[in-house]
């Protein structure tokens, strides 16, 4: 793996003098062509040994090109912020938006790395979280965005030496710590480890680029030049990635019965039941989020349904029963400009709470299988391969502790024509009633054929849907906020265990 980068690569001054220019000033016209057309994001991360050029190399990215359109990210220990919520969030919340470049010092390969080397996980751990590294970055590179890997190498005599020589010299003593000394203390170990991070994760999306850190030129114009290459090819590639999938047939209806269709919308709850179970969820699902074990977990609530099924209504019988300042309701709209610029999970993963908070999305992340895909908002390949980024997104937040629920809230098609003419006769209901509503409903056949896709390839057993019949308000709102204490008692249950 490291063969090639120990071999004493060397560019003398005069040929890197004469280089230099012409690199830098291509370099510039590159960002600047990046920045004017915003066609994607550009994802840089910096890694290798110590003393292998990694802090120097991220300076020399922001001297050679404009800093103004750089985002740099020294990522050390998670504080305890980041560590409220899955690993991943605070990569996530941080990705450059289309046209900028996010440089990561230190990145989702660091501490699985570490953990590894210093043997706080086993080898299994960190191949899955290689794994999960794979999928992060093909989803990534899925919207568009062009990811750069650099590992900066040295051999072990010559890292020792490096070490010495900066520790010897009292105007770079200071870059040698106990640590750097500590880590060359196990250099083979974080040499057999790195070698297996980079063999799982070189892909075709997002290749690593290892480079021999010994002599700062060859270092120096090698990155350069990737750099260079890598915007070039992309800058000159009109429409960015391009994937061809073949015609995938769909499932053959025979008896046009389906999931939707299963349910029994007729349920119903007389007024004063419902009174006297609401009152007493409302009082459960209060005395839940006041238990001391709250504070050990999070819940986020996803709510989807058909329009005019009763979202809001059963979202705000679930706030209406807690402190306002432990939730938070995200109302998902269409996309905004600064959204637009970033993968489309980005606006999802940066709303998710703190532990001992709950976080409502009316409407989530299912927009990309549902409206984008019905309304050709996006091709058939980025709403097929939105259901496996769809799991994996998830699986983070459950794996972290986080009890995630999913709603789907059904109606029937004349019920919601009555309750869509109620609105349009009520004055204060008018603004619940648009143009976009009336052009959905006429694509019902499309939408429910979306929603049982949706059904059959995202609910799991760690995360599965509720489906909730809901032509009856009164019965919709109590099966849903029983479902939110159910799955709160789930939560408090398995910190206890822990």
């Amino acid at each position: 793996m490291f063969e090639s980068a120990e071999i004493g690569h060397k560019v003398d001054r005069e040929t890197y003098e004469k280089e230099l220019p012409a690199l830098r000033e291509a370099l510039l016209d590159a960002q600047d062509e990046l920045v004017r057309k915003r066609g994607f994001q550009v994802v840089i991360i910096i890694s290798g040994v110590d003393g292998g050029g990694r802090r120097e190399s991220v300076h020399l990215l922001n001297e050679w090109l404009d800093p103004r359109h750089i985002e740099t990210h020294g990522m050390g220990e998670p504080t305890d912020e980041e560590h409220d919520r899955p690993p991943m969030w605070r990569f996530w919340r941080v990705l450059p938006p289309r046209g900028k470049i996010g440089i990561f010092q230190g990145s989702w390969y660091s501490l699985p790395i570490l953990d590894r080397v210093y043997g706080k996980c086993r080898n299994v751990d960190l191949e899955e979280a290689m794994e999960g590294n794979v999928r992060f970055e093909k989803m990534l590179s899925d919207e568009g965005a062009l990811i750069l890997k650099f590992w900066f190498h040295l051999s072990k005599p010559f890292q020792k030496s490096r070490l010495k020589s900066l520790e010897k010299d009292a105007n770079t003593r200071w870059r040698v710590t106990k640590r750097d000394w500590e880590h060359f203390g196990l250099y083979d170990k974080f040499r057999k480890t790195s070698a297996e991070a980079l063999r799982l994760t070189s892909s075709a999306q997002a290749p690593w680029y290892i480079i021999e850190g010994s002599d700062e030129r060859y270092r120096s114009l090698m990155l350069g030049k990737i750099v260079l290459e890598a915007l070039r090819l992309r800058l000159s590639s009109e429409h960015g990635p391009s994937h061809s999938i073949p015609s995938l047939p769909r499932l053959p209806r025979v008896d046009n019965l389906h999931i939707l269709k299963s349910l029994d919308l007729n349920q119903k709850l007389a007024r004063t039941e419902y009174e006297k179970k609401l009152e007493a969820y409302q009082g459960r699902l209060n005395v839940l989020t006041r238990d001391p074990r709250f504070g050990s977990i999070s819940v986020v609530a996803a709510f989807e349904g058909n329009d005019a099924a009763g979202k809001g209504g059963s979202i705000r019988r679930i706030t209406s029963a807690l402190d306002a300042r432990m939730v938070q309701v995200i109302p998902t709209a269409a996309p905004s400009d600064e959204e637009k610029a970033q993968p489309y999970l980005w606006r999802f993963w940066r709303q998710i709470p703190r532990r001992g908070r709950l976080a409502i999305f009316d409407r989530s992340w299912y927009g990309r299988v549902l409206v984008e895909r019905v309304e050709g908002y996006c091709s058939e390949y980025d709403w097929l391969r939105a259901y496996n980024e769809i799991n994996e997104f998830e699986a983070q937040l459950a794996h972290h502790g986080i009890v995630v629920l999913k709603f789907w809230l059904s109606i029937s098609a004349d019920e919601q024509l009555k309750r869509f003419q109620m609105r349009e006769q009520t004055g204060f209901k008018h603004y619940k009633i648009t143009d976009e509503d009336w052009r959905n409903r006429e694509r019902w056949t499309d939408y429910e054929q979306a929603v049982c896709d949706m059904v059959d390839r995202t609910s799991s057993d760690l995360v599965p849907w509720t489906l909730v019949p809901a032509n009856d308000k009164y019965h919709a709102r109590i099966q849903v906020i029983k479902t939110l204490c159910e799955g709160i008692e789930a939560g408090l249950k398995r910190v206890r265990k822990r």
